[in-house]
């Protein structure tokens, strides 16, 4: 056999390896973590996307600077009605919590894990906007969206719902508590003090939750 029967042979296999390597790929790609909480926000985007114009603006992916790093929220809904700070938990399985359990349990057949309370979670984006902005408490609203195939097996506060349930809990307040031009000052402070989106900024936040959690880790 000369070389270039074996090199045709090696080709042969290898175009038989390539899309089964692709495939792999794919596969692995769409089951991450990673997957799931881009493909999460898209779907609680196109939802929100549903409130009316022009009482209510969405501001998404914005990251903002905290004393000790960055954090990121993936939704805020500005409207005349408060603003509503909405994360997203892209998850299957039964999900067990309350509000003031530390974290929450979530059960796929045997196999049980367990995750931050995502109010918790949601707590520091909030008081994060309030530094900031300057805005009261009272006038910023935790909203947080579970998708997926997902099953609350214990009671759950009014703000944490499943996908179209966040909207008829946004649409509860209807008293508004901004006059017309704080609403827009609103928006336009959230765009100015937001960091640009783009690799460097992505990278710093992954960063700073590397050395949250591991001196969560250290701690323990």
């Amino acid at each position: 056999m000369n070389f270039l029967e074996l090199f045709s042979g090696a080709l042969a296999q290898l175009r038989f390896l390539i899309p089964l390597i692709v495939m792999l790929i794919i596969a692995y790609i769409f089951k991450s973590r990673w997957f799931k909480g881009m493909f999460g926000e898209y779907l609680v985007n196109k939802l929100l996307s549903q409130l009316p114009n022009p009482d209510y603006t969405l501001v998404k992916n914005v990251t903002l600077p905290t004393e000790d790093g960055t954090t990121q929220i993936d939704h805020i809904v500005v409207s005349k009605f408060g603003v509503f700070i909405v994360e997203t938990k892209n998850m299957r399985g039964w999900i067990f919590g309350s509000k003031s359990q530390r974290q929450w349990t979530q059960k796929i057949y045997r196999h049980t894990s367990k995750f931050q309370n995502p109010l918790h979670q949601n707590y520091k984006h909030i008081k994060t906007l309030e530094s900031l902005l300057g805005i009261d408490s009272s006038k910023l609203h935790s909203v947080i969206v579970f998708i997926g195939d997902n099953t609350f097996k214990t009671d759950m506060p009014d703000n944490v719902t499943y996908a179209r349930g966040c909207l008829n809990y946004i649409q509860r307040f209807s008293q508004p508590v901004f006059s017309e031009t704080e609403y827009n000052q609103i928006i336009e402070a959230i765009n100015e003090i937001k960091l640009k989106r783009g690799v460097v900024t992505d990278l710093k936040h992954r960063r700073h939750v590397k050395e949250l959690v591991a001196a969560k880790e250290k701690g323990r």
